[in-house]
């Protein structure tokens, strides 16, 4: 099987949705399937892979900031915030300890819905712990 994987995460790199498309598949594909279900922000990261023109003006018409570095082979160039940028490693560290997980990380399951159900068991874990570890301040802004 060759799937990718597509995540929302929170603010703090909690899992919140996701989404599994064929691996051939662009970025585009997943970033049209998660748009819809997107929570409330005020900023969304996402790396070059969604940097396209309809996304951006999607994500402007829902009153979202996108944080995305242009793709190198854009022709205009287009300007993100690079220190809100860094803060995406929170999403990497997420996709870090779902690979923890020993079923997730070779992708044993060919069955794409046996492979979102172990995705889900893991990130379920992982969000419960995130909240304990963070405390009662993991759900505010700050």
């Amino acid at each position: 099987m060759n799937a990718k994987l597509h995540a929302v995460t929170d603010h703090t790199g909690r899992p919140i949705r996701f989404f599994v498309t064929a691996g051939q598949a662009s970025d585009d594909t997943g970033a049209a399937a998660k748009f819809g279900s997107l929570p409330d922000a005020d900023w969304l990261l996402a790396d070059r892979g969604h940097d396209a023109d309809w996304f951006r003006n999607a994500l402007a018409d829902r009153g979202l900031h996108p944080c995305i570095p242009p793709r190198t082979s854009r022709k205009t160039k287009i300007k993100y915030n690079k220190q809100r940028y860094k803060r995406r490693y929170r999403i990497e560290c997420m996709f870090g300890r779902l690979k923890d997980w020993r079923r997730v990380a070779p992708r044993y399951d060919r069955c794409p819905k046996v492979f979102l159900s172990a995705i889900a068991l893991a990130a379920t874990v992982i969000f419960g712990l995130c909240v304990l570890t963070l405390g009662p301040r993991a759900g505010r802004r700050g």
